[in-house]
């Protein structure tokens, strides 16, 4: 579908932002931003979809009728050529903010894309962050590691792993009896929470960056 889902963003104090998905899985993010949207409850459109790896995301984005992009890491020259192709498919379809929904594949992001790409991570960075912590792996470290509590992060990405400044975070209690898969079954009921309420208040423009920090202002609010 040409120019985005069509979801009419009539929110007057909030601004329509034109969104780019980055994806490697199974789309279950990406599913929750079009329900928020389709709910009137998320103001943006989703202008393009790019996925690092066949995956059932891509079904999902050609459901939908959304402009869906296949880059293999694999099939790129090199790590400069494979930023430079996601880059320009950001580009042409003029985003405003990128969402990283589950992407596996490292995108070197370029000064233009600075404080405009959002991540979420499955722990409470800046704990169980950094290469190789994705998925699984997150909530087995966890595990392993007897904490009590654990949760997801949204944040703000750089180009170091997990280091972004943290834009929301949502804890989740540990359980006795928990397994990796029943640990990221909580963890991600509250992702589904977490990653709409980041990109509302980027849309509201009430994200303001301090150093290492995310001061969230308050709504402004019509008289």
């Amino acid at each position: 579908m040409a120019g985005g889902y069509g979801f009419l963003c009539d929110m007057t104090t909030d601004r329509c932002l034109r969104l780019g998905v980055l994806l490697s899985g199974g789309g279950r993010t990406l599913s929750n931003l079009v329900t928020r949207m389709a709910g009137g409850t998320l103001p943006g459109t989703i202008e393009t979809v790019i996925a690092s790896r066949p995956c059932k995301g891509i079904e999902i984005s050609r459901e939908h009728g959304f402009d869906v992009h296949l880059v293999s890491y694999k099939e790129a020259a090199d790590a400069a050529a494979y930023s430079a192709t996601i880059t320009q498919l950001l580009d042409a379809a003029k985003v405003d903010l990128v969402l990283m929904a589950g992407f596996l594949s490292h995108w070197w992001i370029p000064p233009q894309y600075a404080n405009k790409v959002i991540n979420i991570h499955p722990a409470l960075l800046p704990s169980f962050g950094g290469k190789g912590m994705f998925g699984h792996h997150v909530h087995e470290a966890v595990l392993k590691h007897g904490c009590k509590v654990s949760g997801c992060t949204v944040h703000f990405v750089t180009n170091e792993y997990d280091c972004g400044p943290i834009i929301i975070q949502r804890c989740v209690p540990v359980l006795e009896d928990d397994t990796p898969e029943t640990l990221a079954a909580r963890v991600f009921e509250q992702e589904l929470i977490a990653f709409p309420q980041a990109v509302e208040l980027f849309a509201e423009g009430r994200l303001r960056i301090d150093g290492c920090r995310v001061r969230i202002a308050d709504k402004m609010t019509n008289s």
